[in-house]
């Protein structure tokens, strides 16, 4: 046990975990040090014979938990980012055991008597205190003993069909590939693309964890575009049933809580505060979305000369794009080369902005060998943490594109944040890496959820950059993208990768101009998936749902969103945001509550001199730096100097 890496402090730099000298047969031992050790840290505060304090209750929960913390870091960086099956299988065994241990720890009645003893004059520590006692009456600390115990029952049994779920979509996205030996099948993608795909006489086409397929854009093949579509739609439809249980399960869990719903219970921490505030906001989009979707599949049909479906819409989108703005977004690729899209382009206008700097250290490592990782310093030199990055696709990891934490930012543990950005760019099998716009999009994006975990300057590790409300914490990240097109940043990266010629300002002319067509349908996908969520958890306790597949059909309905062309960004099956874990569960609305934020931040910056460090350090100082110490809304009113409202988001989207 000596040699088990979990049970002492990393040694790196940052404290970056040791992942070269980690084996898949420290987990378990590790974990269950860490729980024993955790059990016995609360179980000395909750029975400490002193008064309750801030510092000696509050503050010794911040502390507690070390080791488990270091297994469950990583193991959840595996399970997502570079899985094996033997990782799998020990997720499958931890997860159920993780949750229990929580529960443990919520349901403390000992520990709960001392947490509401405790007071503070401090604006932060009460603050804190606040989101300490939510927390634990939300988890059941109020309940009696036999609710407590059919609480540990639903928890535990909604973490072992959470795993099963994640476990499905990425076995079927793999199995559900669109497989063929006839490259004539594939007419339209180009040759990198192709090449990077072929495996041995076979081509492959990987599935991304959405209904639409990027692919689907380029084939001219008519009947593999239907292929591929159904292929990504119908994928795991085993999950149907696993996640009607479990919309049963935490509505359930909702009543014993004292919630009318489980959208209730997640909303009511969250900045929406309440059902029908969430409701009033997707209800003001799908009308205007409804409308500009008509309008764009009747000019896709006239263009096309024939009735479309949905595996055509892609395709014909991009030849009306093509036809009536002159733009074929392919032709941008050359100038987005990966390296200097995040070198030239990401970190510069972090730079920019922050007056941060990022010098590469080599020598450090990530869990997978195609990982980079950055050293970031502040303008005048402090070392602030670390940014990796881990950039491919692979069929070890679980699609899209997101952020976490390795390490947390915390004056009290005198931790600095490490943290990681994974993308899945299709890795060509030689030459260059090049993006498509959206690719270049999205990593500004993930670079704003960085950037809130690398500028939080905060004294608890529970409230660092990135610890607030879900519908809070796509506000920077969606903010960060808009530097990707801003002129200073794009000439700086936007350079083709054989000749370094700037890309011809009338491509990025076209660009703009052809940014706002078919934001009906993309904002339709949207709606289709947050609602559908919304209807899984506004299920009423004791409600079963017989028949998941109707259940899907009549919510989209009745939401108004059903749609004989455009289905759901995410179905039922394959919905992981909802269905993996708790975390967005009820909760993928937050991406457009936390767009209105955006779009107004957005005008902001543009009354305001645009890219600036006086407009960076404002948004720094009391949006990023603050991450979940302070209340969210009062701290983006802040920053804006006003309430934000629905406008600049209708503008955005040509909804208006």
């Amino acid at each position: 046990m000596t040699a088990n890496p979990f049970l002492s402090p990393s040694e790196l730099p940052y404290r970056l975990p040791d992942f070269a000298a980690v084996r898949e047969e420290h987990f378990l031992p590790a974990f269950e040090q860490g729980v024993a050790e955790h059990l016995a840290e609360v179980d000395a505060i909750a029975r400490d014979p002193e008064p309750a304090t801030f510092d000696n209750t509050i503050a010794a929960l911040e502390r507690s938990g070390a080791t488990l913390r270091r297994v469950e870091v990583v193991l959840h960086t595996l399970t997502g980012s570079d899985a094996s099956d033997g990782i799998r299988e020990i997720e499958k065994e931890i997860a159920p055991r993780s949750t229990r241990h929580r529960d443990a720890i919520s349901l403390n009645r000992d520990l709960w008597a001392r947490i509401q003893q405790v007071s503070t004059d401090d604006p932060q520590e009460a603050w804190l205190l606040e989101r300490y006692r939510l927390d634990f009456v939300k988890a059941g600390a109020d309940l009696g003993e036999d609710e407590q115990e059919r609480l540990r029952e639903l928890n535990a049994r909604l973490a072992e069909l959470g795993t099963e779920f994640s476990r499905n979509v990425v076995r079927a996205t793999g199995e559900s590939a669109l497989v063929t030996t006839d490259v004539s099948d594939l007419d339209g993608l180009d040759e990198a693309r192709l090449g990077a795909i072929k495996q041995g006489d076979e081509y492959v086409l990987p599935l991304l964890n959405t209904t639409v397929q990027p692919a689907l854009a380029q084939l001219t093949n008519r009947a593999t575009r239907e292929r591929l579509y159904t292929l990504s739609a119908e994928r795991a439809p085993e999950n149907l049933e696993i996640g009607a249980r479990m919309a049963e399960l935490r509505a359930e869990r909702a009543r014993l809580l004292g919630y009318s719903d489980h959208a209730a219970y997640k909303v009511a921490d969250q900045t929406a505060k309440t059902v029908e505030a969430v409701e009033e906001r997707l209800g003001q989009l799908v009308g205007p979305a409804r409308r500009n979707v008509e309008k764009e599949a009747e000019a896709l049909a006239e263009y096309a000369g024939h009735d479309i479906e949905p595996w055509d819409w892609p395709y014909y989108t991009e030849q009306v794009r093509k036809a009536r703005y002159d733009f074929d977004e392919s032709v941008l690729r050359p100038y987005f080369e990966l390296g200097r899209v995040i070198e030239d382009g990401v970190l510069h206008a972090a730079t920019l902005l922050y007056g941060v700097t990022f010098t590469e250290r080599p020598d450090l490592k990530g869990y997978h060998p195609d990982m980079r990782v950055w050293e970031v310093f502040d303008g005048d030199g402090t070392a602030l943490g670390l940014f990796l990055l881990d950039p491919y696709a692979r069929p070890t990891k679980r699609g899209g594109a997101w952020m976490h934490n390795l390490v947390d930012q915390s004056f009290l543990l005198d931790e600095r944040p490490v943290v990681v950005n994974n993308l899945n760019v299709a890795k060509p099998v030689s030459g260059p890496t090049l993006l498509t716009f959206d690719e270049v999009e999205t990593a500004f994006h993930e670079f704003g959820h960085a950037l809130h975990g690398l500028l939080s300057a905060v004294r608890f590790p529970r409230v660092e950059g990135t610890s607030v409300p879900r519908d809070f914490v796509e506000f920077p990240s969606q903010v960060n993208e808009m530097w990707a097109l801003w002129p200073e940043v794009l000439s700086h990266y936007a350079r083709h990768h054989e000749t370094g010629e700037p890309v011809p300002a009338e491509l990025v002319e076209r660009l703009t101009a052809a940014s706002q067509f078919n934001q009906g349908v993309g904002t339709f996908e949207y709606l289709g998936a947050a609602l559908l969520d919304w209807a899984w958890h506004r299920l009423a306790p004791g409600e079963t749902v017989e028949d998941p597949a109707a259940f899907e059909a009549r919510a989209l309905e009745a939401a108004g969103v059903l749609h004989p062309l455009v289905r759901p960004r995410y179905r039922s099956t394959y919905f992981q945001h909802i269905f993996s874990d708790d975390g967005y569960s009820a909760g993928y609305y937050s991406y457009v509550w936390s767009e209105v934020l955006d779009a107004e931040s957005v005008d902001w910056f543009k009354e305001h001199g645009g890219l600036t460090r006086a407009g960076g350090d404002s948004f720094r100082e009391k949006v990023l730096s603050r991450g979940g110490s302070v209340d969210p809304m009062e701290a983006v009113t802040d920053f804006l100097g006003r309430e934000p409202g629905m406008g600049p988001l209708l503008t955005r989207k040509g909804l208006n």
